[in-house]
């Protein structure tokens, strides 16, 4: 009795061990059950972005829940940016009480949220066939209208994103504060522009 436990612990231990591991390496969830084809899936579409790497990084380890739908791609990948672009917001209220901009720059970073907000919402009813009628001679091009919503959506969140950072280059503070500011952004700015690239491969070729 007291092997089999034994064996258990130590069973249950290496497969722990494994995830964080694999979790380490790709700074995302593992990939669990997850395909070559899924993984390939992931890797091709990411070759359509700006930032193919990180796109393939962040969205990687989902790849199993993803497989090959473009639709939970896309809605993947805005979850993704809404995650980064909360934890940004948060860090920038940090300085907050001792720099302006930073205030400013995490204002508009709730708006790029709103935004955000807006657009996966929408996508959701879209594969949920709100407002569309699959019979419909028109279902394509409200798929493509409502799509073009979407689109706009995250398209406002990076223009939110890049008025951030383009105030906060023309202050003249100088030092970690700004170069960290800058890193966070740019690096959620990335993830955006990731994500409204996988929106467009989607509205381009997902219609039904």
């Amino acid at each position: 009795m007291g092997s089999k436990n034994l064996t258990a612990t130590l069973l249950l231990f290496t497969t722990f061990l494994f995830i964080s591991r694999s979790t380490s390496a790709v700074h995302s969830p593992p990939r669990l059950n997850a395909t070559t084809n899924d993984l390939t899936f992931i890797r091709t579409s990411c070759n359509a972005t700006l930032y193919a790497d990180l796109c393939f990084n962040s969205l990687a380890g989902y790849a199993s829940a993803v497989q090959n739908n473009p639709a939970r791609l896309a809605k993947l990948a805005i979850g993704v940016t809404i995650s980064k672009a909360k934890s940004t917001a948060l860090f920038l209220t940090k300085f907050s009480h001792s720099a302006t901009k930073a205030k400013d720059c995490a204002s508009y970073l709730k708006d790029a949220l709103d935004e955000m907000r807006d657009s996966l919402r929408t996508l959701r009813n879209i594969s949920r066939g709100v407002g569309i009628d699959s019979a419909a001679p028109s279902s394509v091009e409200m798929f493509r209208f409502k799509m073009s919503d979407v689109q706009t959506y995250m398209s406002a969140a990076l223009t939110y994103e890049d008025t951030c950072t383009d105030e906060y280059d023309e202050t003249d503070e100088v030092g970690g504060t700004k170069t960290a500011v800058y890193d966070r952004v740019n690096n959620l700015k990335r993830l955006t522009s990731n994500a409204l690239a996988l929106v467009n491969s989607y509205a381009n070729n997902g219609a039904p």
